[in-house]
């Protein structure tokens, strides 16, 4: 039935000029060619397909059969006997249709699925919209944009794999529709590179092929993890997708060095397509995720000069550090911490000028260490970024170290990153006294520092457990001062403001100990006496209230913070023991 219908719709637009068909024709076939497909008549449906005599006909309408045949191919099993004949079919569509219709359907047929059939689909019509965009003889800058915008857009819905078994499983098919796009891009760029004129239309063409790279380097390049070198990375289809990229990127006359250098300059030297606002910012996703493939996974980096110093490589990679730290995703700043260990590891230690802290990037990047020692999950990726600012630290000259270290006391709100902080600037106050004299870390500079760290934020109401990392710090630094520097020397300038110390740190530290202490045993004696009835009770621990603690847990908590105090207190008497000592025995010297 459905064949004859189809027939007599044939036979009745075979007698039409092209001019003459009407919309009613058109769904007909498309009615007609459904059903035969649906009812599996292959046989006679291609048949008609190739008649001479209906070449017209189907150029006109047989793109309505598109969608059909590749349904079935989509949703049929892969072993059916019958699916040869449909590929067969849909490469004669290809070859017959109107190729600017055929365009678009293939384009609406791309956007419709989701989850894993997005893959399933681009796999299938990749080669056709190539060939169908290589008939087009206008517009086709235009033609291969907007295919490339609409496989990137569903490329873009798929999960990333990140561990080496999801790469080799392929779940969602994007390592492989990665390796077919790159294909599918081929041609585009070999018309750029053979077009030696520079018209319009292939400038066109090289504009839409560099914003197909960018998107790619954003997705799926930007989050993606990459096999360790040591493995094969022959293997690794998004380390080859990345490499293709960067090789378009070259090939179109836009060489990595390039961009990455000169974006985010006011004046650029290089002349990209203008992007809306919205696609600046992919921009500055894109160039920093095109800095971590060449610096770190050394994708292309031979073509980098090497009269490049590595303070110049972490000045303009600088930017781009930023850019990945500020991102939430473990995937993403951990490129960041890479890319900037990569460029300090080419620096020696103390010689990063202090001149360098003057551009925004070189402080607001170890905020962004700061950041993820303290607030990321990951416990391996904390302790990378303490590790990085350390090395940070130690590649900056004493006046880089001092400045960093103020701007860290005052910015990072954290009491173990302030300790950590405050164990620098002890190490270099040895280095000073020890081997090479520098004005930063002794004298009226030193004391300038002191100044954030020998004190309490909230004095004797400041809160004791809370800060317990920074004020034993604080009181270590103390101590060594005072066991280092004589009274005499007084090469610190500590001596001179022990007064301002003892009133700023030491006696605001005994009140808030006091009160602290009294605060917890009332809370331990209440504690075991709901302990003796055995209902479930809350207390009051750094101000915040923990509710419903079973007794026992209660109790050990509050020793434990008990024992914390205990700490400080006795650390606080040995240094004021030395501060003893020391004033006392200076005195006896001078009254010698």
């Amino acid at each position: 039935m459905a064949v004859e219908e189809l027939h007599s719709i044939i036979t009745r637009c075979q007698i039409l000029e092209e001019q003459d068909f009407k919309e009613e024709d058109f769904g007909l076939f498309q009615l007609a060619g459904q059903r035969c497909i649906d009812e599996g008549h292959i046989d006679e449906l291609l048949e008609i397909i190739q008649n001479e005599e209906n070449k017209v006909i189907i150029k006109n309408m047989g793109w309505n059969l598109v969608g059909p045949v590749v349904r079935y191919l989509l949703w049929n099993d892969k072993e059916h006997d019958k699916r040869k004949y449909y590929f067969l079919m849909l490469d004669l569509l290809v070859k017959l249709c109107n190729p600017k219709e055929l365009l678009l359907g293939l384009l609406e047929l791309i956007e419709e699925p989701s989850g894993k059939q997005i893959s399933q689909i681009i796999l299938l019509l990749l080669r056709p919209l190539q060939t169908v965009i290589q008939k087009l003889r206008n517009n086709k800058a235009y033609s291969v944009g907007l295919a490339l915008s609409t496989l990137w857009s569903q490329l873009s819905l798929l999960p990333v794999p990140y561990s080496k078994e999801q790469i080799q499983a392929d779940d969602y098919g994007l390592c492989q529709c990665c390796k077919a796009l790159i294909e599918f891009t081929k041609p585009f760029v070999e018309d750029v590179i053979d077009n030696k004129e520079s018209s319009v239309e292939n400038e066109k063409l090289k504009d839409e092929i560099l914003k197909f790279c960018f998107r790619s380097l954003k997705c799926p390049l930007l989050t993606a993890q990459f096999l360790e070198q040591s493995d094969d990375t022959g293997d690794d289809p998004l380390r080859c997708f990345a490499s293709e990229i960067i090789g378009f990127l070259s090939a179109i006359g836009h060489p990595f060095l390039k961009m990455i250098f000169n974006h985010g300059r006011k004046k650029k030297t290089w002349d990209y397509l203008e992007f809306e606002e919205e696609e600046d910012k992919q921009l500055s996703d894109s160039m920093a995720s095109l800095a971590y493939l060449v610096f770190v996974q050394g994708i292309s980096i031979d073509q980098l000069p090497m009269v490049l110093s590595p303070s110049y490589l972490l000045q303009f990679n600088m930017g781009h550090i930023e850019v990945l730290l500020q991102r939430t995703e473990e995937s993403v700043f951990s490129k960041g911490l890479y890319l900037l260990e990569n460029g300090l590891l080419r620096i020696e230690d103390n010689s990063l000028l202090h001149q360098y802290l003057e551009i925004k990037s070189f402080l607001t990047v170890p905020q962004g260490l700061v950041k993820v020692m303290t607030l990321c999950p990951t416990e391996t990726l904390r302790k990378k970024g303490l590790a990085v600012l350390q090395l940070y630290i130690n590649k900056l000259d004493p006046q880089g170290k001092y400045t960093l270290f103020r701007c860290l006391l005052n910015t990072s709100n954290h009491s173990g990153v302030e300790a950590f902080i405050i164990q620098n600037i002890k190490n270099q106050i040895d280095m000073s006294l020890k081997r090479t004299y520098n004005k930063w870390f002794t004298g009226p500079q030193l004391i300038s520092l002191l100044d954030l760290v020998l004190f309490l934020p909230e004095g004797a109401e400041t809160d004791l457990l809370q800060n317990s990392d920074r004020i034993m710090a604080s009181l270590n630094l103390l101590r060594y001062l005072v066991i280092k520097d004589n009274e005499n020397d007084n090469q610190t300038g500590l001596w001179t403001e022990l007064e301002k110390i003892e009133n700023n740190f030491l006696k605001p530290l005994h009140t808030g100990l006091n009160m602290s202490k009294a605060h917890y045993e009332a809370e331990i004696k209440n504690s075991q006496e709901v302990q003796k009835s055995k209902d479930l009770c809350s207390i009051t621990v750094g101000r915040e209230e923990i509710p419903n603690m079973p007794p026992e847990m209660q109790l050990k908590v509050l020793h434990s913070a008990l024992f914390t105090f205990d700490l400080i207190e006795s650390v606080l008497a040995r240094v004021e023991e030395l501060i003893e000592i020391k004033t006392k025995s200076t005195s006896e010297e001078n009254m010698g």
